[in-house]
């Protein structure tokens, strides 16, 4: 049986919004949604590697369906092009040029700064409250391609407004990529202003409705 798989963004955590309404909407209909904790460590301990690790654990060779939103869009990508028993793949604002972005929002002195003292301070969303991310996530990071090519068929679904990952990232991977489509919608990074629209882009693709 294919397994669904719903991987979060950076900072947020299993009760994301958007994983939580498609989680209950799909209750309904029988069909269970995954959504592990990617940062089960903790930020300061974060890295794409690790988060993969988290990936394949909760795949375990089975099967499997992936919607990933943000970053996790970006490791929803990374896995699906490498792991053939990835069927088909959903991303939402994936965060491609992960790394690249990193350094360009953060900035030459605050990177050297993160470099020197290990931590950079951010807002945790899952959690409500500050927490620290260790320069590892980045370092780790520089090792993984910014536009993963994903074989199976792919669905991504970005915002024009959106301020955190440009939809030219997402444009630009769909021509690199012919197995991916791209949906622009009128909305910003969240991907929030009509959670019935977006759930029913996503159920058309993959045929659950």
């Amino acid at each position: 049986m294919t397994q669904f798989i719903y991987l979060h963004g950076f900072a947020s955590s299993p009760n994301s919004s958007k994983a939580r309404y498609l989680a209950e909407r799909w209750q309904q209909h029988g069909i269970s949604l995954s959504i592990p904790d990617l940062s089960l460590s903790g930020l300061e301990q974060l890295t794409i590697s690790g988060q993969l690790g988290v990936v394949d654990r909760t795949v375990a060779g089975q099967s499997a369906v992936l919607i990933g939103s943000s970053m996790g869009g970006y490791l929803a990508a990374l896995y699906a092009a490498e792991h053939p028993e990835v069927e088909k793949v959903v991303l939402l604002a994936p965060a491609f040029r992960f790394a690249a972005r990193w350094a360009e929002r953060v900035g030459p002195a605050a990177m050297e700064q993160w470099r020197r003292s290990g931590f950079l301070e951010v807002f945790h969303y899952g959690e409500g409250k500050p927490a620290r991310v260790g320069y590892g996530l980045y370092r780790d990071a520089l090792n993984y391609p910014d536009f993963p090519c994903v074989p199976q068929p792919c669905l991504i679904i970005h915002g024009t407004r959106d301020e955190i990952v440009p939809v030219q990232y997402s444009v630009e991977a769909s021509r690199r990529c012919p197995a991916m489509e791209l949906v622009e919608l009128d909305d910003d990074h969240e991907l929030k202003k009509d959670l019935n629209r977006l759930a029913g882009a996503i159920e058309g693709f993959l045929a659950l409705c």
